[in-house]
C-alpha cells in the first residue's frame, strides 16, 4: 500500500483539509474590501483565524501530534504579523477586526 493511500486510510488530515472550499469562501466574502480581494489583512487574519481554531481542535484529541503543533506555532507567528502590520497601518480596521473575530490583545 503507498503512503498517501495509507494516510487517507487512516483518516489524517493535512492542516488545508481543516477548512472546507466552502467556508473559506464565507470568510472571503465576510472580510473582503472589495470584488475578488484574497490578499488584504483582514481576509488573511480571518483565514489564519480559522485554521488556528482548527489545529485547536485537532489537538483536543491528537495531543501527541507535535509535527503539527510546530505548523500552529508558525501560523500564530504569521497572524500576530499581519496584526501587528494592520495596527500600523489603519488602527480602526485593527480595532474592528479583533472586536469582529473575539482575539485577546
Amino acid at each position: 500500500m503507498d503512503h498517501s493511500k495509507r494516510l487517507r486510510t487512516l483518516g489524517c488530515q493535512g492542516v488545508s483539509d481543516l477548512i472546507s472550499a466552502a467556508k473559506k469562501a464565507e470568510i472571503i466574502a465576510k472580510h473582503a474590501r472589495g470584488e475578488g480581494d484574497t490578499g488584504s489583512p483582514e481576509v488573511q487574519i480571518s483565514l489564519l483565524t480559522e485554521r488556528i481554531t482548527g489545529l485547536q481542535e485537532h489537538f483536543k484529541t491528537n495531543a501527541k501530534d507535535h509535527h503539527s503543533r510546530r505548523g500552529l506555532l508558525k501560523i500564530v507567528s504569521q497572524r500576530r504579523r499581519l496584526l501587528d502590520y494592520l495596527r500600523r497601518k489603519d488602527v480602526d480596521r485593527y480595532r474592528a477586526l479583533i472586536q469582529e473575530l473575539g482575539l485577546r490583545r
